[in-house]
């Protein structure tokens, strides 16, 4: 029946302010791999890995002999399609001058103006498919589609290009560069379901990276997913970094700083304060000189300390390692004080 000496803490609420530290990964704002789209071989490159480009410069010349050839055949039909198409529309004039005066029958003079038509259409014909391969022969050199860095180079000069396979033959050709825009990345974070309502768009967040420990970067965030993940239970969100001095790089593993502003009035404990009854989670707090076994709610769990959204007040005394045995109503008294 004698008093029993015991430890006790006051919850912090140092929690109502606390913020979220995630795992993430950077990502280029723009990445594309670069690809030919004519037969040839590689006459010659421009850049190798790790150089800026800027949109338009010439990064590599195909040599395409045979697109040559079939270009300057094309050429040449268009033109005796041209001289048939002249003689059609001249004999189709001549014919239907002949036909006012009846010196032609009307089959024949509508046989001259439907051969003139098929001239015209077979120079269409010739006219856009040297067009095509003019478009064609255009890819001989291949250019940079936006500002960026070249982070691969899969071919070298005399390399066989393919511009592509048969439909459904399966195989997909080999890119020749891969270009990344990296003055602007996007980082994404996955945040857990818990906290999915601390997200939101346009706030500013903290990055930290291990390379540069001393250092924060600061990005907004930019969009998020709007579902949760049902495999991670985590709502993907990006952030957006201005990158221009280049020290993050894509593919680098970064953490994101979220402040998670809690709207109840939580605080937090030590986690062995705990108590694991059967009809739930309890602390002891000393109430008087005796012990009251409160029922809480966690939230967030910290590891040494735990989020209480529920059932304490930051005046509370919670006793410290609390013996399994504790129950409601035993005479205790504080020894050596609470601790803060």
């Amino acid at each position: 029946a004698a008093d029993v000496p015991v430890a006790v803490v006051r919850p912090s609420n140092g929690a109502a302010n606390d913020e979220l530290v995630l795992p993430a990964n950077a990502q280029p704002f723009v990445d594309a791999p670069i690809y030919a789209r004519t037969n040839g071989y590689l006459k010659r490159w421009y850049f190798d890995i790790g150089t800026r480009v800027k949109q338009g410069q010439l990064l590599a010349e195909i040599e395409t002999p045979e697109l040559d050839q079939q270009l300057m055949q094309a050429r040449a039909t268009l033109k005796s399609a041209e001289a048939d198409l002249q003689l059609a529309q001249t004999t189709a004039a001549r014919w239907q001058n002949l036909l006012k005066t009846n010196s032609v029958s009307k089959q024949e003079t509508d046989q001259t103006v439907s051969a003139y038509a098929s001239r015209q259409a077979a120079v269409d014909a010739s006219m856009a498919n040297v067009r095509r391969l003019e478009q064609l022969q255009s890819y001989e050199k291949v250019y940079a589609p936006f500002d960026g860095v070249i982070t691969a180079r899969e071919t070298d000069i005399g390399d066989l290009i393919d511009s592509g396979s048969a439909p459904g033959s399966g195989s997909q050709p080999r890119e020749l560069f891969h270009l990344a825009a990296i003055n602007k990345l996007r980082i994404f974070v996955p945040v857990p379901e818990v906290s999915a309502s601390a997200i939101k768009q346009g706030e500013q967040v903290a990055i930290t990276s291990d390379q540069y420990p001393s250092e924060v970067f600061h990005g907004l965030i930019a969009r998020d997913s709007n579902s949760i993940d049902p495999l991670s239970r985590t709502l993907n969100v990006e952030v957006d970094v201005d990158n221009t001095s280049g020290k993050l790089l894509p593919g680098a593993y970064a953490f994101v700083h979220i402040k998670s502003p809690n709207a109840t009035s939580a605080v937090t404990i030590p986690a062995n304060t705990l108590l694991f009854r059967s009809e739930g989670l309890r602390v002891g707090v000393v109430r008087g000189n005796h012990v009251e076994l409160v029922p809480i709610k966690i939230g967030r769990d910290f590891g040494e300390t735990v989020e209480v959204v529920a059932g304490l007040q930051p005046a509370d005394e919670v006793i410290v390692n609390p013996s399994d045995s504790l129950a409601s109503g035993a005479p205790v008294h504080i020894a050596g004080g609470s601790k803060e």
